[in-house]
């Protein structure tokens, strides 16, 4: 039985949830790598290997949404994000595993490795890929793909909402406070002062505010957002954890009912850099570090711009004395497997441009594949990959090309 419901037992009753990942997923002290920052109690919260086909925070969300989604007889699920979004992976790898037809609506984003990983990924595992321009346009986009597929299949369709971020999906995390909780109980590390993590569509540190707060953890999460501040400001973090905490506190009135102001909500914006998806030099330095000295990959986008913050805040001193804990939340299950002999020409033409386009600067110029998950060396030329050293004479293949623009000029279309 998940923590969360054998503190509140009422709530395994009143939710939604089928199990779906491998928890609880280990705490690791890497002792390398707490010596190259200085930080005598460092660790590493490994939901990278929260799942064993694909890993990450998103499966802990997933485990409530698709529950939902299969409680109300749902065929097909369709959900919402960026291009190389891990959340539409995961979705696809886990609706296909409850019998879930799923539809990713993609919006343009800077090119990465893992962009195309992810993509070719989501096309193996059924995902049905659907591209929008803009996000005025992707209301649109949604309403005319689940029509279709209304009239075309029949059946109920699920909406899952964008990173799998709503009171029911951040539950996934105030459960995996509680499972931090019995860990400390067991001895795998001490309460930490400061947990550091990701946020992009806020989920995971919603959660964990929450769920800390519930257990009874003194933890202050750090939230380094990696994602522009009108997508997740302090607002909407506050609104997401008055939603679950009400949630959970209608589910089971012994949970605790909390009280969120705005000054409770605290995030740190220093790390997103350029802007979304664009890695940074910091980002880069940071992730290399921690694959080199704990052997954890990072993801550019993501995790790697968090645990920049960590190096940043230990290098000037603040994390003196401190216990500290870094959730990473990239997935690390392998998926060369499944790429490898894969032919993007086989996806929605809107998505070629990934494939055809060069990289961004940061992601050509790093050589480790943790970075982006896809080290160019994954796709063959059986697959129809163009490698980086033959795209010179390609007329959208500039330095530093990204096909959102010139995505975002095309009228909508979706190609199945």
């Amino acid at each position: 039985m998940l923590p969360l419901f054998r503190a509140y037992p009422r709530l395994a009753d009143a939710l939604p949830y089928v199990p779906l990942g491998e928890f609880p997923t280990p705490v690791e002290r890497p002792t390398a790598l707490g010596q190259a920052l200085g930080l005598a109690a460092l660790y590493v919260k490994r939901d990278d290997r929260s799942g064993r086909i694909y890993g990450g925070n998103k499966v802990r969300t997933l485990e409530f949404l698709l529950a939902r989604a299969v409680n109300r007889d749902a065929r097909r699920v369709f959900t919402l994000g960026f291009a190389g979004s891990n959340y539409a992976l995961a979705t696809a790898v886990y609706a296909r595993q409850l019998g879930l037809r799923c539809t990713s609506v993609l919006l343009p984003q800077a090119n990465a490795g893992y962009v195309r990983l992810n993509l070719l990924a989501s096309h193996h595992h059924g995902a049905d890929l659907c591209h929008t321009a803009h996000l005025v346009t992707t209301p649109f986009a949604v309403v005319t793909q689940a029509v279709r597929c209304l009239i075309r299949e029949g059946g109920r369709v699920a909406f899952l909402p964008p990173g799998g971020s709503s009171p029911l999906g951040t539950v996934g995390y105030v459960n995996a406070a509680f499972e931090l909780r019995d860990q400390i109980v067991a001895g795998e590390l001490p309460e930490p002062d400061v947990i550091y993590t990701a946020l992009g569509s806020m989920g995971t540190a919603a959660g964990l505010m929450l769920g800390l707060r519930a257990a009874g953890l003194r933890t202050r999460v750090v939230p380094i957002r990696i994602i522009e501040p009108w997508l997740a400001g302090p607002g909407r973090l506050l609104s997401l954890l008055r939603g679950a905490s009400a949630l959970l506190s209608r589910s089971d009135p012994g949970f605790p009912r909390l009280t969120w102001r705005l000054r409770d909500v605290q995030m740190r914006g220093d790390q997103l850099g350029s802007g979304y998806a664009r890695f940074t030099g910091q980002g880069v330095r940071a992730a290399r570090l921690l694959q080199d000295t704990a052997g954890i990959p990072a993801n550019g986008a993501y995790t790697a711009k968090a645990f920049a913050a960590l190096v940043g805040d230990a290098a000037a001193g603040v994390l003196a004395g401190k216990v500290v804990l870094f959730w990473n939340t990239f997935n690390s299950r392998d998926l060369a497997g499944v790429v490898a002999t894969a032919d993007f020409r086989r996806l929605p033409r809107q998505f070629h441009l990934y494939f055809t386009g060069a990289l961004q600067p940061l992601d050509r110029q790093n050589t480790s594949a943790q970075l982006s998950g896809s080290p160019d060396q994954l796709f063959s030329w059986g697959s129809g990959f163009i490698p980086p050293a033959r795209m010179r004479w390609m007329p959208a293949t500039r330095a530093g090309f990204n096909p959102a623009p010139t995505m975002a000029r095309r009228t909508l279309r979706c190609c199945w």
